[in-house]
This record gives C-alpha cells, structure tokens and sequence, in this order.
C-alpha cells in the first residue's frame, strides 16, 4: 500500500479526478489517498502561494503527488503554483509522452511515438524579471552545469531504460551561445557514456518545424524548459488531442503527475471533460512506484475503451466513434474494459523497471576565474550612441576603455548604422587597456557616473575562466 497525496483542483480537476481515482480503485491500485486543497480557493482566501504550510507537510511526507489542474487567479502578483511545486519539491525532470492512437483519435502523424523530456527547474523560468527603463524589461535565463548534468542524464537513463534509440537535444545555442551553449555542450559529454543510443543535436526552429511535420524522425528529445512546454504541448496535439497527455515530474525524493491541460473553468461542472490526461498521469504514477501490473491494465482498458470509439466531446468524430460520453460514463467504460486489451492498437505490457543511474551531482574543481571588464547598462534618453561614448568616456580612468555600446544587443558604437532602432536601455562595454581589471574600479566608476547624473541600472561582471571569455560579444561586433 503506497500513500500518496492528491489535490483535486480546480475547473473539471474535481470531476477528471474523482473519475480517474474510481478506476484505479476498481483496477486494484493498492493507494491510501490523503486529500489536500490547493489553487483558487486558497489563492482567493488570501494566500498567495495557492498553497498551506500544512499541505505542503502532507506532500513532502508522503513524496507521491497526483494533482488535477488548479486555477491561477488573473492579477494580484499570484505566482504559478505548478511552477513553484517543480521547484520547491526539486522535481527537475518533466516527462510526456506523446503516442498517436490511430486510426481512433485523428491525427496527421499515425506512427508518432515521441518521449519529450523537459528541465523543469530552471532557464527563463526562473521568473527573475526586472523593468529597467522606460522602455525595457528584463528576464533572466538561468542555465546552469548541475541543472544540464541532472537533465541531460535523466533523458539517457530514461531512454536505456525503456528501450528507446535515440536521444535529440534541441537548443538555439547558435544565438546564445553561453546559455544553450552549456546545455549542448554538456549533452555532448554525457552522450559519450551511452555509445549503444544514437544521440543527435538540432537548433530549436529547425527541429521544431521537422517535429511537427515529421515526429517519427524522433525518439526521446530533451530541452530547457522554456522550449519543452510549448514543444511538449505542440506534440501531445499533433497526436491528437492535448486532452489525452499526462506527465509524470521527477525528482530525486518527490515526484508529481498531472495531466498537461489546464482547468477549463467553463467546462465545469458539466460532466463532459475527458479524464484522459489525469488517467494516464495516474499511470505513470502506478509505474514510478511500482504498481507495474496496474498500470498496464489500465492502460489496456483505455486503449480498449478509446478503440471501441466511446469517446468525449473533445475527441469525438462522426465516422470514427461510435459513442459520445460524458466524465462519468467513460470512467464507466474503462471500468468495463479492465482486464481486456485493444485487438487494433498494440497492448502495453506490464513493465519492469530496470534502475536508472542517476548519481548525485558532483561539483567540478573551479576554473581559473579573471575580471577583465564590465558592462555598465544605462538608461539615457538619447538617441545617437556617439552623444552617449562621449557622456561615459569621463568617467574613465587613464587604464580604462570604453569598447562598445550596444542597445538590445546590437552594437551601434563605434561604426554603428544610422538605420539601427535604439531604445533608451544601452550597454557600455570597458575593460582595462593592460587586460587587468578591478572590482575597486566598478565602485569607482559607478560614483564617477553618479557625479555625472548617469543612470547605471546594472552591472554585468566581464570574466575569463581558464584563460576563455565567458560573455557574449555584441551582434555585429
């Protein structure tokens, strides 16, 4: 008997819950529930995490998690609940698979196949934004090497385990090349220790315009965050439905599985949600822990269930099903089907989870680490870059340099093009004319630009580790 915690949500969770929790009970699911509530009414009774001390308690005690959509409220500096679960828990693997059904759910793409892993923990959603100027906001992307290692090596290890192929790493490290440079430079090196899985890197663009038009060129892909959501969303649709995708959120103690869709609060109430992403989250609960032989028997009788075209709303076609239902009755159908197994589509068979190596994060020794400059980032209203190097260039001792001003990236000075769009948010670049730079000389150059009414809104540290430069150069530089 495993103890697990469930939220029953907002919207349709409470319905797409109670039906998904019915048929694992009548499946044998060997689960004690211990209830707790979160999302709108705890945002709405003043809490803005959405979420009670004592809940969370309850969640960490019991480490299993199966939650049905919750509901942010518009406005009020409410933060994502689900967002601050994945981090606060440590769950930094996101897993959704995402299979057609064919001919029985209809879908372009009849053969896809496609495990999307997703790093859940990190990049732009770290939700550090800043309003700089008037006219520029800021969102930090955080990648970092631990974040990459743990991700990068889940993907492998999932893949080994589940006998997939190949591993794709999608990035857009051709523009950043620091950020999403690290991450295909990391999945590079962990490729190297699974010579049996193919392993492949495609720019993001590209391989998000070859996976919506040719999935069965993937196996198991893995990406930042940012780029995973909407990619993962992108291919539970092209399966046919985003309505049929559960994913499982992995971490090293806690785990949490839910359906990818939202609440649908319109659809509340009505009794005609479809269950499908929650069951199949619930499924691979049952798999996580254990509960093997469950899992496949659900399955089946889903798959058995969706074959016999009793289908709902969201899915239903005139030709293909036979059957429209509500919630409860295709719960009801599911229920009927347990024991039996598809005749078209492939039965699942129960599997057996070989472990997967996924040691602890070791931190590598420290690089040779060396200041060789600073940006200074300016909010001026100007609009000529050659006014601004000449405003900056007094604040300057006799070792220093200004070598570049850009604004949103591009450099406009020195030979900067008349035609370039400046805004009133502007990168100074200086670094020492010797190559030996102080943090002393970033205090002295911000009460240098003080004294001159020079608004310095941040400070951007110029490093070298073991001799390389660890920053970006201007575009055009």
């Amino acid at each position: 008997m495993t103890t697990i915690t469930v939220a029953k949500g907002d919207g349709i969770g409470p319905e797409i819950m109670d039906a998904t929790l019915r048929i694992l009970k009548e499946a044998g699911a060997q689960l004690k529930i211990e209830e707790i509530e979160v999302g709108e009414k705890v945002y709405l009774g003043g809490n803005t995490a959405g979420i009670s001390n004592e809940s969370w308690d309850i969640i960490r005690r019991n480490k299993i998690f199966l939650k049905a959509p919750i509901t942010t409220p518009q406005g009020g500096g409410y933060k994502s609940l689900n967002v601050t679960t994945r981090k606060f828990l440590g769950l930094y693997a996101n897993v959704r698979p995402c299979k057609s059904i064919h001919p029985f759910v209809q879908t372009k793409h009849p053969v896809m196949d496609v495990l999307i892993i997703r790093e859940n923990e990190e990049d732009l959603y770290a939700g550090i934004e800043h309003q700089q100027t008037d006219e520029v906001v800021q969102c930090l992307k955080l990648i970092s090497r631990p974040g990459c290692e743990k991700i990068i090596r889940y993907a492998f290890e999932y893949a080994k385990q589940q006998g997939r192929k190949k591993v794709t790493c999608f990035t857009k490290d051709n523009i950043m090349k620091q950020t999403d440079g690290l991450f295909h430079k990391v999945f590079d090196e962990i490729a190297i220790e699974y010579p049996e899985i193919e392993n492949e890197h495609w720019i993001i663009d590209i391989g998000a315009a070859k996976l919506a038009d040719t999935p069965e060129a993937f196996d198991v892909i893995v990406m930042p965050n940012l780029y995973g959501d909407i990619l993962s969303d992108v291919a539970a649709q092209i399966t046919g439905s985003v309505g049929l995708a559960g994913s499982a959120n992995i971490g090293e103690e806690c785990s949490m599985f839910e359906a990818i869709h939202g609440s649908a609060p319109r659809r509340a109430g009505q009794n005609v949600a479809n269950p499908s992403g929650l069951l199949q989250g619930a499924i691979m609960m049952l798999n996580h822990i254990g509960q093997n032989d469950v899992a496949a028997k659900i399955q089946n009788a889903w798959l058995k269930t969706m074959e016999d075209g009793i289908h709902t709303y969201d899915i239903f076609q005139e030709g293909v099903s036979k059957k429209l239902v509500g919630t409860k009755e295709f719960a009801d159908a599911v229920i009927n089907n347990l024991g039996m197994a598809p005749s078209t589509l492939e039965p699942v068979k129960s599997q057996v989870n070989a472990t997967l190596n996924l040691p602890k994060y070791v931190r590598k020794a420290p690089k040779n680490k060396e200041l060789e400059g600073v940006d200074l980032f300016v909010h001026w209203a100007g609009t000529d870059p050659n006014a601004l190097a000449e405003l900056v260039k007094p604040i300057l001792n006799e070792n220093q340099q200004l070598v570049m001003i850009t604004n949103r990236g591009i450099k406009v000075w020195p030979d900067g093009f008349k035609e370039t769009f400046c805004t009133d948010h502007w990168r100074c670049r200086i670094k020492a004319e010797n190559g030996l730079f102080q943090k002393q000389y970033i205090i002295e150059l911000m009460k240098s630009a003080s004294d001159l009414n020079i608004d310095i809104i941040k400070t951007e540290n110029l490093y070298r580790f073991d001799g390389v430069a660890a920053y970006s150069l201007g575009q055009g530089q």
